[in-house]
């Protein structure tokens, strides 16, 4: 019989079909592989099936097993991602904001892509898209694969930020701004980071002298430049992990030692926060003294805040004078 084109790739196809209608809990039979196969216009005998197996096995680097049942089954029992592996998988890129809402599904119904069908009916029972944040900016992906290209290329990027204002024009409204007057900012880009459920560009502008983070969805019209990076020493001085452990939502501010008195209950949320390896000194019945390093920031405050009276702002003098001012602000509202 000639082999049609189809006929010649019997095996992509016994790959295909095992991929998406097998698993631990699902087997295939070899005459309901013969009937999958023809409905690919593919014929097959099972002795030629058994053959197609093995070679998928030997060479195809398949774990493919069988049922010590009655009927005989065939099933592929591993794969590259194990389904709660992705389970975390789907749950990061919802929860990630500068993912949009068309973008995430679309991830998400790739993923499903790795496993049988009925496992990825079960990514899809975990799925909950609707009403969660989500950034407008369907070009972050362009954003990104341009900033990474200019940090391939040791260039310097230009672009234009926008921030969120309300306009009472005609009913009042949110629209974007763009900042510094819609001025072009330039800068060396040196890192992609992602905190707090938004992707950050971490850049050194030349003109502050300073490394600073910039939100990937919040920038547009991004150029390579013909400049060259600079900032290379201040960067090698900036430590990302550490950053994340003492900034608040990317808010910028003045980066200090702040001493802390925490209730005992409260120890795991600063550990959650600074990391396990905090230095923790008791100097109370039922309070530790814990000096951390922070991004003084509104967002510190709070922080600080949300824990009421289960943590107190020993030091520096500027902080705990800031807090008390940012409490009495709050205060007036109420009085």
């Amino acid at each position: 019989m000639a082999k049609s084109s189809r006929q010649k790739a019997k095996l992509l196809y016994l790959q295909k079909i095992l991929f998406e209608l097998t698993d631990e809990n699902h087997g295939i039979t070899i005459n309901e592989m013969i009937n999958e196969l023809e409905k690919y216009g593919i014929k097959s005998e099972r002795k030629s099936l058994y053959d197609d197996l093995k070679i998928l096995e030997n060479f195809g680097g398949m774990d493919i097993c069988k049922t010590k049942s009655n009927t005989v089954k065939y099933y592929l029992a591993s794969r590259d991602f194990e389904v709660p592996e992705l389970k975390m998988l789907v749950d990061a890129i919802q929860s990630a904001r500068f993912i949009s809402s068309k973008k995430s599904l679309a991830l998400i119904k790739k993923l499903e892509g790795l496993v049988s069908k009925y496992d990825g009916s079960q990514l899809q029972e975990h799925v909950h898209i609707v009403n969660r944040v989500k950034t407008y900016n369907e070009k972050i992906y362009y954003n990104i694969d341009t900033v990474t290209n200019a940090i391939e290329a040791d260039r310097q990027i230009t672009f234009k930020y926008f921030r969120w204002k309300i306009d009472c024009t005609n009913g009042c409204t949110v629209k974007k701004e763009e900042r510094h007057a819609g001025k072009l900012y330039k800068v060396s880009p040196w890192a992609l980071n992602w905190s707090d459920e938004n992707y950050y560009l971490i850049a050194f502008d030349s003109e502050s002298n300073m490394v600073k983070h910039y939100r990937i969805d919040k920038m547009e019209h991004i150029e390579i430049s013909g400049d060259l990076r600079d900032g290379k020493s201040q960067y090698e001085q900036f430590d990302i992990s550490n950053y994340n452990k003492y900034i608040f939502s990317m808010f910028g501010g003045e980066v200090t030692d702040v001493k802390l008195s925490v209730d005992d209950e409260y120890i795991g949320v600063l550990a959650d926060k600074f990391g396990e390896n905090i230095f923790i000194v008791k100097n109370g019945e039922h309070t530790f003294c814990v000096t951390v390093r922070v991004m003084l920031s509104p967002k510190f405050y709070a922080w600080i805040f949300s824990m009421g009276d289960k943590i107190e702002i020993l030091s520096p003098e500027n902080a705990v004078n800031e807090y008390k001012n940012t409490v009495k602000q709050v205060m007036k509202l109420y009085e």
